[in-house]
């Protein structure tokens, strides 16, 4: 499944409401777990794609060396906007870019990662090849991918009760986008297309933890572009449709402190 135009806007009310909720909520551990990976496997100069408000970033400028250049892109400025006022350890350069057509001359960086964007490329194989060619040679691609939609709960339990509330036509933004993009065969293809090796995919679990039900239910209907598809069929039910996904996630998971499963592949290949 490939994203609709307005399934990439991240603008209004979304960054605040992404970096405060969802961020802590799901992108937390795998920005850490991506950083330490970085570090590991690649030096050099690193082109961050897709960076959204910048937790990973974050994690890349107080772990990485000193002297690697780090620069951050994402398609939306008011993302970046964001990222830049949460700040980090040390200086990143920021760029507003479109990972289908990088600002960037050939074999740029040592290093690209990407922290739950390429779900949201239009064109996957041409944003690999794009990647491979900012890429120097022996480069390396890191990047992850959220696993199909039944592996996290809490995406589960928000897109099948907002099915209730819109049967007709039901707000599918979770699972046609964020978790659209979990086949590893199909990762693997659309990798080899675009001229990569010695590609490795590892699934890796985690758990989502928040202090009430209400925290999962802003973040992902009022967070992510999923706000667009509710507001869409009908804007003054945003908040209906809040509260029912929080009366649902305590029905699942309690009314105090919930905790639900996510699960995501990471990816490495070799330009």
């Amino acid at each position: 499944m490939h994203p609709t135009n307005q399934d990439s806007v991240f603008a209004g009310s979304i960054p605040d409401a992404y970096d405060e909720y969802l961020v802590p909520l799901i992108f937390e551990s795998y920005a850490t777990d991506l950083a330490v990976r970085v570090r590991s496997t690649a030096g050099g100069d690193l082109l961050e794609v897709a960076a959204g408000t910048g937790v990973l970033t974050r994690a890349l400028a107080a772990t990485l060396p000193a002297e690697t250049v780090l620069v951050a892109t994402d398609l939306n400025q008011a993302m970046l906007d964001r990222a830049e006022q949460c700040g980090t350890a040390r200086p990143v350069e920021w760029r507003q870019a479109d990972a289908l057509q990088l600002p960037f001359p050939s074999a740029s960086f040592d290093t690209i990662v990407c922290q739950f964007g390429v779900m949201f490329f239009p064109d996957r194989t041409a944003a690999f090849r794009e990647a491979r060619r900012v890429l120097r040679p022996q480069g390396r691609f890191l990047f992850n991918s959220w696993d199909r939609i039944e592996e996290n709960d809490f995406a589960a339990v928000t897109t099948d009760a907002l099915a209730t509330l819109f049967p007709e036509s039901p707000p599918r933004f979770l699972a046609r986008v964020p978790h659209g993009y979990y086949d590893t065969d199909a990762i693997g293809d659309d990798l080899v297309r675009s001229g990569f090796r010695g590609i490795r995919i590892e699934t890796v679990e985690s758990r989502s933890q928040a202090e009430t039900p209400w925290i999962p239910a802003v973040a992902y209907c009022q967070g992510t572009p999923l706000r667009n598809e509710i507001e869409a069929l009908d804007a003054s039910r945003l908040t209906e449709a809040t509260a029912l996904v929080r009366e649902e996630l305590a029905r699942r998971f309690g009314e105090g402190p919930v905790d639900g499963k996510i699960q995501a592949h990471i990816v490495s290949a070799e330009s």
